[in-house]
């Protein structure tokens, strides 16, 4: 049997954030069907902040009210505090993720504060995540790289995720945030947080700035991680870093990974129509160079 390989898929939420047309409840909602039957088990929906700072997720209850039921379907949402998490679970929220930053100054320009004390806001968040019985996944930003502070000591990339894991975070996702890594960069990284957190329990997060996402994605591979998060037809961006890429696209690493062997349960072609969907709704051309090359431009 092939060794299975799990996508975590962003595109409905650190794809469509940023944005800067609304997209309607429904359009995200047909979306999100749309991603879970092309196979995906692992999407994340929508997040659970403030209309004033990312006007995009208002309708946040309504996403995860009308979210499709599908077997073996999650779909976890960003949450930044315990209001809301309390609120992602009043709308049926069963996983939430927190978001931590490796670069002080990122914290400080992200969500005005250091990361120490963005690390001490979660912890209400995870006495009532243990309560109720809801899992909670942790996000590291600028891991590789920060646009203020450029490379980032991995050492202080290894003490926060071991702070987030220590804390109750099942998973802890290490983000390119700004796509500067390289695949040596990437290895050194991902050693130095596997001495803290377990390579089992690790994920990459790779933005395509630099076109180094897929090659980031088998360096990790190489050293153990099995999880990434990747976002249909490379949706996404950074509004704290001028320039910054979308994330890898999935149907690139889909591609990728069914040629190299592995397992990830999605059907390829359904989902290149799926992004073909949401790009003709945004008005766009695709990122993926695989739904480029299956004449899916948009």
């Amino acid at each position: 049997m092939a060794e299975r390989v799990r996508i975590v898929e962003v595109g409905p939420r650190d794809g469509l954030q940023n944005e800067p047309q609304n997209v309607a409840t429904e359009i995200k909602i047909e979306f999100i069907g749309m991603l879970a039957d092309a196979g995906l088990k692992t999407i994340e929906a929508t997040a659970f902040v403030s209309p004033k700072w990312v006007p995009q997720m208002a309708d946040h209850a309504e996403v995860m009210q009308a979210l499709p039921h599908r077997e073996g379907v999650v779909y976890p949402v960003l949450v930044p505090n315990l209001r809301g998490f309390e609120a992602a679970v009043g709308a049926g929220a069963t996983e939430v993720a927190v978001f931590a930053a490796a670069s002080e100054t990122f914290s400080q320009r992200n969500i005005n504060c250091s990361i120490a004390e963005s690390l001490e806001r979660f912890a209400p968040v995870f006495d009532a995540a243990r309560q109720a019985g809801v899992r909670v996944r942790g996000y590291v930003s600028c891991a590789l790289g920060c646009p203020y502070e450029g490379a980032i000591d991995p050492m202080r990339v290894a003490d926060v995720a071991k702070r987030l894991f220590n804390s109750g975070c099942y998973e802890i996702s290490l983000g390119d945030t700004i796509g500067v890594g390289t695949p040596n960069r990437a290895r050194a990284v991902i050693a130095a947080v596997a001495e803290q957190v377990p390579a089992q329990h690790l994920a990459g997060h790779f933005h395509d700035t630099y076109g180094q996402a897929l090659a980031n994605i088998y360096s990790a591979m190489e050293s153990g991680v099995r999880v990434f998060d990747a976002s249909v037809s490379g949706l996404g961006g950074c509004p704290y870093a001028p320039g910054a890429a979308g994330n890898v696209a999935t149907e690139d690493i889909v591609y990728m990974l069914d040629g190299m062997g592995f397992e990830t349960g999605v059907d390829l072609d359904r989902l290149i129509s799926a992004g073909a969907f949401i790009c003709d709704k945004l008005g766009r051309q695709t990122q993926s160079r695989v739904a480029r090359a299956r004449g899916k431009s948009c």
